[in-house]
């Protein structure tokens, strides 16, 4: 361990109202690839971006029937929480944590244990489906289902329009609301976390210096370099599931 997560356990201890952000780093440890690291998604086949994009999603067909067979195959479906969700559980469990802003729609959070009115999932969840059209919503899986017993691109059983998992693809706003949800916590903060995130999607990524702007002491745990680890009180490169822990003292 080394002598800087000791001080910033230090910190969590004193803290009373503790914000975590996360990306796609405490996932990966979980078996889920992230999409722009050495090994993403995205790295290994550009092509595959295009099944995030709205536009090609929806005017394409053949782009639905490609991301329908990824869901499929998604390893989130069989991923379990690890120690780095678990020690965020136990921040909650100790009257710690202020909000969990996760940029994640693997649910994993949730599975470990975290509140759902704690978890502020900014890119919608792959657990919901949506319809494009009419809005209807519903859960994943009995679509999947459909999937499985034949249907390449299921439609909406109530106006015939297009589903899409009630995620948030390139080209598509933010739900209402959630990005002032985010804001409010990382304004409230006094200790900020990120971890596992390449902090360079926005708008989620500037609650990062709004909350050290306000007063809060900011923490970024992530493998690679990200553009604010020179406003952060400490940057720590220790893999998340070893690094949280032993940051909040679980184990």
């Amino acid at each position: 361990m080394s002598a800087r997560i000791d001080e910033v356990r230090g910190w969590v201890a004193a803290a009373k109202r503790i914000v975590v952000l996360t990306g796609a780093g405490i996932s990966t440890e979980s078996g889920i690839p992230d999409f722009r690291g050495p090994n993403g998604l995205w790295t290994r086949d550009p092509e595959a971006e295009k099944l995030s994009d709205i536009r090609y999603y929806v005017a394409d067909p053949d782009v639905r029937r490609k991301a329908w067979q990824k869901r499929l195959s998604n390893p989130a479906w069989t991923a379990q929480p690890n120690p780095g969700h678990e020690a965020i559980v136990e921040l909650e469990r100790r009257g710690k944590l202020h909000a969990l802003i996760t940029q994640n729609i693997d649910g994993l959070h949730q599975r470990a244990g975290s509140s759902t009115e704690r978890v502020i999932e900014v890119h919608g969840t792959m657990h919901s489906v949506l319809c494009w059209d009419c809005g209807w919503r519903g859960p994943m899986l009995p679509t999947l289902d459909r999937v499985r017993s034949g249907e390449p691109d299921p439609a909406c059983a109530e106006c015939g329009g297009i589903l899409k998992s009630a995620t948030i693809l390139f080209g598509e706003g933010l739900a209402p609301g959630v990005m002032e949800r985010a804001m409010a916590a990382a304004l409230e903060a006094d200790l900020f976390l990120a971890v596992g995130s390449t902090l360079q999607v926005y708008p989620v990524a500037g609650v990062v210096p709004a909350a050290k702007s306000a007063g809060a002491r900011v923490v970024i745990v992530n493998a690679d370099e990200t553009q604010f680890d020179r406003l952060a009180d400490a940057v720590l490169r220790e893999p998340i599931g070893k690094a949280l822990p032993a940051m909040i003292g679980s184990r």
